[in-house]
């Protein structure tokens, strides 16, 4: 168990305080588990990420993955220390009746979770560090002396796509097929971007990704070869107390080069009926799934599309909160919201069986959930989108992205926002 936390002010520091976390995190590279999550001091409703890395030499945490949220919910009741991880996005077969048939080549599993061994949190005027073993000063002369990365875009790396252009808009319609025989309402499809065979620097892509797109829930995890490099603007579920709050975001449109024309591309979002129909329809879809767990009348809407800025896009967020039923735990309230309404549809289940159908890659880790869950059941996740995975074993690196389909959609419109969230990707990758 973790009890000893030493404190240091930045200016007792032996390097400057950003140059000591980027070494931080290149000395955590030698352990088989590794997280990193940051907020980048971006503003957001009920902030964004704790800013922290965790690292561990052991083994993760032993979850049945044949069971893992009552797995979640058993192992919980012993937790000392914060569990760092993720839930996969192929965890809805385990929440509903579905099945999973895609080819993954990534070969993230279901679920992973581990206790650190070492966790440095970066404040707003010190950093906090704090070892199994006690040795806090000697850690912090071995990351002093650790050579300093830098953002490394690997080299000539050529995405192919999983689906032609052609492909897509032809099961966009096909979608707006489903939605005009009432089988959904909405429906959100994705695509996989891919390369074979790449040998890349994961640290350094992902100090890349950072700074071309810095987002509220960012974060960094390696689990042995296997790597998920991060810059998700959108939260999943997070808890404080009886508190869940969930945060989905739909509606998407480009930065203007000018504050003028920024401020004018904001109101059109704000203001496209197709883009407050489809965050409308989620943010029912997340009541819904909030109510699972919370407490009657206790669900609602703290802010209905709200429009927030980042480096590449402007985005439509709505705020759902709710207080959780004394007679439910952390593990209820993960398997009733889980995965995030925005990256399915509704009705969620009829949706996620129409993705299955229609889409050609396993989306394993994206559209999941990464985060950590504190010792008293406090919790923070993002939802997995605008994010790298890399196997260095086999050399497979991907990126999925998608968006809402809804009767009103234009197969060409819904191909050109996918390409609007690849951009900050594709330009750390080419």
């Amino acid at each position: 168990m973790l009890v000893h936390t030493t404190q240091i002010p930045f200016a007792d520091l032996p390097v400057p305080p950003d140059d000591f976390r980027l070494k931080a995190l290149a000395w955590a590279g030698q352990f088989p588990l590794v997280a990193y999550y940051n907020a980048n001091q971006i503003p957001y409703p009920y902030h964004g990420f704790d800013h922290f890395l965790a690292i561990s030499a052991g083994a993760p945490i032993a979850l049945d993955q044949e069971q893992v949220f009552e797995s979640i919910r058993h192992l919980l009741q012993q937790q000392e220390n914060i569990w760092c991880g993720y839930l996969a996005y192929d965890l809805k077969n385990q929440v509903e009746k579905l099945q999973s048939h895609n080819r993954d080549q990534v070969g993230f599993p279901l679920v992973m979770f581990f206790e650190p061994e070492a966790i440095i949190c970066f404040n707003s005027s010190s950093i906090s560090i704090c070892c199994k073993d006690g040795k806090e000063t000697e850690l912090i002369a071995t990351i002093a002396a650790t050579p300093t990365p830098a953002p490394a875009p690997p080299h000539r790396i050529t995405m192919q796509q999983k689906v032609t252009p052609e492909a897509y808009k032809a099961n966009v319609e096909q979608i707006r097929q489903h939605i005009l025989e009432g089988d959904v309402y909405e429906l959100n499809y994705c695509i996989e971007f891919f390369a074979e065979q790449v040998q890349l620097e994961p640290l350094g892509l992902f100090l890349s990704l950072s700074q071309a797109s810095p987002t509220p829930f960012a974060g960094y995890l390696k689990y042995e070869d296997k790597y998920l490099l991060c810059a998700s603007p959108e939260r999943f579920l997070k808890k404080t107390g009886s508190k869940l709050i969930s945060q989905p975001i739909k509606g998407t449109i480009r930065r203007g080069a000018t504050p003028k024309e920024d401020a004018q591309l904001q109101h059109q979002l704000r203001n496209d009926e197709k883009e407050l129909a489809e965050n409308m329809m989620i943010m029912d879809l997340v009541r819904n799934d909030l109510r699972k767990s919370c407490a009657t009348g206790t669900v609602k809407v703290e802010e209905m599309f709200g429009i927030y800025g980042f480096r590449q896009v402007s985005q439509m967020i709505t705020t759902v909160t709710g207080e959780l039923r004394p007679a439910c735990d952390l593990a209820d309230a993960l398997k009733g919201a889980f995965p995030m309404g925005s990256m399915t549809g509704a009705p969620k289940i009829k949706a996620m069986e129409i993705i299955e159908e229609l889409e050609t890659s396993r989306r394993g880790l994206f559209s999941g959930a990464f985060g950590y869950i504190k010792p008293g059941q406090d919790c923070d996740f993002n939802v997995v989108i605008r994010s790298l995975q890399y196997n260095a074993g086999s050399g497979y690196l991907s990126f999925m992205v998608g968006s809402a389909i809804t009767y009103d959609s234009d197969p060409q419109r819904e191909y050109d926002e996918c390409l609007l969230k690849a951009k900050a990707m594709m330009q750390v990758l080419s």
